[in-house]
């Protein structure tokens, strides 16, 4: 017992005192992690619930993340009231740090990851959150950013360091977080807001996201305290270079802003360019998404929609008609085939009542006479041939029922001399 009592006696272990404000400021914590999922499974539903119906999203996708958030956000406001709240001494500061840097962690990772950051993005910012927090609750940051400072190498004029390639890492990743952030922000808002068409709202939302591209550039600048006047005696060439590397990239950007300006071509437009028929699904920064009715994606160059012919079918009306060939024998009742027609076309589900569907009589031909039937339709999105597949479907049934008949080509074949030894 002496000698145990002589080796404790050598080694500086904490106290009472310290041992039980240690006690006091992990009870402490864990009351203020408990508050935090308590918040996360009551407030954090509700925020679910409301953000669910303003961005019309299903409650499933949103709620996980949504309670977590709450949760650790809370937890991080009350741990840190909790620091601040008593000069605690070095065993309970370690406690209480070591807790809140958890809850700061694992909020910047659910917050980073809600942005679509990167996995490894994500949690290696929330890796550097532990840290700092942790070490902000023990003395400081200072130790390690003397240990990242010397470690370093001489390139010209300019000293290379661990710690500012680490500060310029964060740096990027910070802004790049920050630029998809305000970005949501940013196209939520414009799509809430009244008085544009969905054009207008989309034109909107790629200047916002370039302008915020533009200034997170120079903000990032600023910050790192890069001198651009380092690079005049080759950016000549460099942006030349780029010039003529980014032609095709540039021209597509620009025709696209020039496309949603002037709104010829519109997201939910049917469009005809070349082989490729669809309607479209957004128009992008590089090219147009149009979608076919075989389900296909075609991207096409904004430029191509700039300087080819482009056939749509809801530029001003989205009213399309639709022409279907029909020829009948000569020796029907052309005024009975004709009611048919009609009818066959009205009671088709798609064809519009108005404008009102008509038949034309176009030609008398080889093999009897020939009619067009003109019929409207209002989305031409869903396909046209179906449209003329159920028209002619009808009319086969009501030209049955009436003896209408449909001619089919007949020839006759004339021998003018068999061969010899035939009969």
């Amino acid at each position: 017992m002496d000698q145990l009592g002589d080796w404790l006696a050598g080694h500086d272990l904490p106290g009472t005192t310290e041992l039980t404000e240690a006690l006091i400021a992990a009870a402490l914590a864990a009351l203020g992690l408990a508050l935090g999922w308590l918040a996360g499974r009551r407030i954090g539903i509700r925020v679910a619930q409301a953000w669910a119906e303003r961005v019309h999203q299903p409650i499933e996708t949103l709620q996980l993340r949504v309670c977590e958030i709450v949760r650790w956000g809370a937890a991080s406001i009350l741990l840190s009231l909790v620091a601040a709240a008593w000069p605690w001494s070095a065993l309970a500061a370690l406690v209480v740090g070591l807790v809140q840097a958890t809850a700061v962690a694992m909020l910047a990772g659910g917050v980073l990851r809600g942005l679509n950051l990167p996995r490894w993005a994500a949690w290696s910012l929330a890796a550097l959150a532990f840290v700092a927090i942790l070490s902000h609750a023990i003395g400081g940051l200072m130790v390690i950013e003397t240990t990242f400072d010397r470690v370093g190498v001489q390139v010209g004029r300019r000293r290379i360091t661990l710690l500012s390639v680490l500060t310029f890492g964060i740096t990027v990743l910070l802004l790049f977080a920050a630029v998809r952030l305000v970005n949501r922000v940013l196209s939520h808002s414009i799509a809430q807001a009244r008085g544009f068409d969905a054009t207008q709202k989309l034109l909107f939302q790629k200047l916002a996201a370039i302008a915020v591209v533009v200034a997170a550039f120079f903000v990032g600048v600023d910050l790192l305290q890069i001198d651009l006047t380092a690079f005049t005696v080759f950016s000549g060439a460099f942006g030349l270079a780029i010039g003529f590397g980014l032609q095709r990239t540039v021209g597509n950007l620009i025709a696209g802003i020039i496309l949603l300006m002037d709104r010829s071509i519109k997201p939910g437009d049917v469009i005809v360019v070349g082989e490729s028929f669809g309607w479209v699904n957004k128009i992008g920064v590089r090219a147009v998404s149009v979608i076919t009715r075989d389900g296909k994606e075609h991207l096409i160059p904004n430029e191509n929609l700039m300087t080819q012919e482009v056939e749509n079918w809801s530029y001003t009306d989205r009213n399309v008609r639709v022409r279907i060939p029909v020829t009948v024998a000569y020796g029907c009742d052309l005024k009975l085939a004709q009611d048919l027609m009609l009818r066959a076309a009205k009671e088709s589900p798609r064809v519009l009542g108005t404008p009102r569907a008509n038949v034309w009589l176009t030609a008398f031909g080889e093999k009897g006479v020939e009619h067009e039937i003109l019929c409207w339709i209002s989305d031409p999105e869903s396909g046209v041939g179906n449209v003329r597949s159920d028209v002619l479907n009808r009319l086969w049934a009501l030209f049955k029922d009436h003896g209408i008949e449909i001619p089919y080509p007949v020839r006759d074949i004339r021998v003018k001399e068999w061969p010899k030894g035939q009969p």
